[in-house]
């Protein structure tokens, strides 16, 4: 088994080889993989080969799904640093996604959820950021679900309008190809949320939510699935789903989150599927 530093300086260079010839941020999106497509193999897929196509799948590009170009300037404002391959303030990410992946590949997980102890300590910023940090190496697809339904706020960070979400598809069978969003970088997805109101854990815990995750993680086997989940302190909607998960990552508010918040959040989700805690805006 590589160490961590043998894995993270093997991240490094694969970035350089290939993932720092990716697309930048804004420019018109000629390739992606097909992670937008959760339709059965029966319909038309949502993507199409291109002429010569690679053994990366490079040459892939999304046909049905929505593609949005994002605003640089707007992704700076919130914070978004790893759509920049060239920000140093994303390699921290990057460390962050290498040992992420190590633990994820060591134990055949494919989701994972982020959640916090109260709002407003970074749950969403970080799964924005390793979100594209992870769809930046070449063997990863990736999906982002805002499944924070009372309060999502996965788009609006981005810069992008909404007029349907996850919900539409659960409750009222809109086909995920009208939701679905590529934030114009390759090989990543978003599945965005519209605000639900109180009865949203009964939606977390049901039936169809669990038919719908085996669905999106089952489906392609290159899938790495990352919710955005409620904090845990507010309501049970987090403590319903994270069963759901494979793991779950931990986001603490340096200065803010107090130490019986996270003593009561580890109670409430139970040791066996954490996978670790980030320490946001530590100074």
């Amino acid at each position: 088994m590589e160490s961590l530093q043998e894995a993270i300086e093997k991240a490094r260079l694969e970035r350089e080889g290939l993932i720092g010839k990716t697309t930048a941020v804004g420019a018109s999106q000629k390739s992606a993989l097909p992670e937008a497509s959760t339709e059965s193999k029966d319909s038309n897929e949502a993507f199409e080969a291109g002429k010569n196509p690679s053994p990366l799948r490079s040459q892939l590009r999304y046909s049905t799904t929505r593609s949005v170009e994002l605003d640089p300037t707007m992704l700076s404002a919130s914070r978004i640093v790893t759509a920049d391959i060239d920000d140093p303030r994303a390699e921290g990410y990057r460390q962050l996604r290498s040992q992420v992946l190590i633990k994820m590949k060591r134990n055949n997980w494919h989701s994972l959820a982020i959640t916090s102890a109260q709002e407003s300590s970074g749950k969403t910023l970080t799964a924005i950021n390793l979100a594209i940090c992870m769809s930046q190496e070449v063997t990863n697809t990736v999906m982002l679900v805002d499944l924070d339904l009372r309060t999502p706020q996965v788009h609006s960070t981005l810069g992008i309008d909404i007029d349907k979400g996850v919900v539409d598809h659960l409750l009222h069978d809109e086909p995920l190809e009208n939701i679905l969003v590529n934030p114009g970088l390759p090989r990543l997805v978003l599945l965005p949320s519209l605000p639900q109101g109180s009865h949203s854990s009964e939606i977390l815990s049901s039936p169809e939510m669990s038919m719908f995750v085996d669905e999106i993680t089952n489906r392609y086997p290159d899938r790495i699935i990352i919710f955005d989940l409620p904090p845990l302190l507010q309501n049970d909607d987090a403590m319903v789903f994270v069963p759901k998960a494979d793991a779950f990552l931990f986001v603490v508010e340096q200065g803010v989150t107090r130490p019986d918040e996270i003593e009561r959040s580890l109670q409430l989700l139970g040791p066996s599927k954490m996978m670790g805690t980030i320490l946001n805006k530590a100074r």
